[in-house]
């Protein structure tokens, strides 16, 4: 009889070599660490922000207080008008469908025109959305920045 680990005279390896190591225990691991890199448009943005100067000198001054107040209501605003001009947009699908359920009824490559419109038609309405927010949003910082550079 062979022992553990040791090949028996026909050369294979006996079933009790099978058995796995033991565990190494936890606290004998390294630890895992994750690294990432910033991505290229977080990197410019930092050195945009950087490039501004101290936000708390705004903040100090009465017309810093000013300032940010209106900074808040303006983009509070365009929040208010990008949501409700997507909500109008989204909702105006089914009801143009249900008006017109004639229009829903038209295949397009064999696909029923209201399955395209409410499947892939709101993708673009998204994105359209997404970057006039964004186009939008900073054009209201950069007025806020050069309000509170001029001062």
């Amino acid at each position: 009889m062979t022992g553990a680990g040791e090949q028996d005279p026909s050369g294979t390896s006996s079933p009790a070599a099978a058995v796995p190591a033991a565990p190494v225990p936890a606290a004998a691991r390294p630890a895992r660490v994750r690294v990432t890199a910033p991505s290229p448009s977080a990197r410019e943005r930092s050195r945009r922000l950087a490039a501004a100067g101290p936000r708390d000198a705004a903040e100090q001054t009465e017309a810093g207080e000013v300032f940010i107040r209106s900074l808040i209501r303006s983009q509070l605003r365009l929040a208010v008008v990008v949501a409700g001009g997507f909500l109008l947009i989204l909702l105006g699908f089914p009801v143009l469908l249900s008006v017109a359920p004639a229009v829903g009824a038209i295949p397009v490559f064999g696909i029923p025109f209201s399955w395209l419109l409410l499947g892939l038609g709101i993708y673009p309405v998204i994105g359209l959305s997404a970057w006039l927010y964004i186009r939008s949003a900073a054009r209201n910082e950069d007025t806020y920045r050069d309000l509170s550079e001029e001062r």
